[in-house]
């Protein structure tokens, strides 16, 4: 971990794109005196921008093999597609740095496994970066449900429905791909923009299972490890190969349902709302916007306060024992493990013909799916998928049981 008063030596990995947004959270811990950026690393130019400098003496490079061995920095941010993901890792890792690694961490349990090893070996920790993790809404939540206001929790969903243009697909090689180059990418619904929903949903199911308010597993069986996953997959386009919009249902060893209804095929704006279900209540989180409705509030409300990614991995690096991680490594096993699923599932089904209406020409044009929205409430509603509620253009969902042996930090 870091010593004396010297500011860590931070380099990010991946610093066009959204790269540009660690850049500006970058910026502002540098200006505060919490950290010196010493090295960008992206293989297209890096532009300066108001709010994403390059400030002076900072180096740029295109490998990051070249940035390990010449600037040896405390600290690298990796924001690179996701099948890049564990080779650089691992080799931050080896050069004495600890991580903040963009979601999903990795493609596998096999890889999470291997990036967890590599952790105790080395003595490095790892923050993944599910930066709705550090919602105060969330802490809010996540209290009320462990002191039992909700009563008994029978399940957890999520809904959203977003949009996005023909221009989003085509923003990189590998968007909207399964594999480049033979490595899965699984640039879909769930593993990309809306993981955040499925992890938001993953994190209060562990509260409910750490409180006993849930269904005691059988023994022997991890009562918060996913023991079935079904999975549907649906696409608006034909030239994409994975999911825009899904309902995916997964079984946590104790019996509690978490499902998750979402699609960037949307009508009206749904940000994203995870759904807990009790016995004495039915508690509300719209994630993005931190508003939260417990039971007994008259209307949903603001719960200010995040705690950033890369600044709570700057104070438990200087106090490793008094402050924790937010999002370790091993808090993302249940998510990497449908990560799997999603890899090993048939292609998505396409949805066309009277069912999509589209708008808007060129890289601008998006395709909704008629009446989509009023389907993905229905099954967060009733935490069933399309399948079970006779939507005409549902298909059979596929079942898969995932690997339980998951490795953590």
């Amino acid at each position: 971990m870091s010593g004396g008063n010297t500011a860590p030596r931070v380099a990010l990995v991946g610093a066009s794109g959204h790269g540009r947004w660690h850049r500006r959270i970058i910026a502002e811990l540098q200006a505060a005196g919490r950290l010196d950026l010493v090295a960008l690393v992206d293989v297209r130019p890096v532009e300066a921008a108001p709010d994403a400098p390059v400030p002076p003496g900072t180096a740029v490079f295109t490998d990051h093999v070249e940035m390990l061995a010449t600037v040896r920095p405390d600290v690298v941010v990796i924001c690179t597609p996701p099948h890049t993901h564990l080779p650089i890792a691992l080799a931050a890792l080896r050069a004495g740095a600890d991580l903040l690694l963009e979601k999903p961490p990795v493609l596998s349990l096999a890889e999470h496994r291997e990036l967890a090893a590599a952790l105790a070996e080395t003595g490095r920790v790892c923050q993944v970066g599910f930066q709705a993790l550090g919602s105060a809404a969330l802490a809010e939540l996540s209290t009320a449900v462990a002191d039992g206001r909700l009563g008994r929790i029978t399940g957890i969903s999520t809904v959203a429905s977003w949009q996005r243009t023909d221009g989003y697909y085509a923003r990189a090689p590998w968007a909207g791909r399964r594999t480049v180059n033979g490595r899965p990418v699984l640039d879909g619904v769930l593993v990309n923009p809306l993981a955040h929903a499925v992890m938001q949903s993953l994190a209060v199911g562990s509260v409910a299972v750490a409180a006993g308010l849930v269904t005691p597993a059988p023994e022997g069986v991890a009562p918060d490890w996913p023991v079935q996953v079904e999975l549907e997959r649906y696409r608006v386009r034909p030239t994409i190969e994975v999911d825009d919009t899904a309902a995916l249902r997964l079984t946590l060893g104790c019996g509690l349902p978490v499902v998750a209804a979402v699609t960037l095929a949307g009508e009206d704006f749904v940000a994203g709302e995870v759904i807990v279900h009790g016995t004495a209540g039915r508690a509300v989180l719209e994630y993005p916007t931190d508003r939260l409705l417990l039971p007994g509030d008259p209307a949903p409300r603001e719960v200010p306060g995040r705690t950033g990614l890369l600044e709570n991995l700057l104070d438990h690096r200087a106090d490793p024992a008094g402050v924790p991680l937010i999002a370790p490594l091993a808090r993302t096993a249940g998510f990497t493990a449908l990560v799997e699923v999603v890899q090993a599932a048939p292609e998505p089904a396409l949805v066309d013909g009277e069912r999509v209406v589209a708008s808007g020409e060129g890289a601008d044009r998006v395709v909704t799916i008629r009446g989509v929205n009023a389907v993905l409430r229905r099954a967060a509603a009733e935490l069933a998928l399309l399948s079970e509620l006779s939507v005409p253009w549902a298909v059979k969902p596929h079942r898969a049981v995932p690997d339980g042996g998951a490795g953590g930090e």
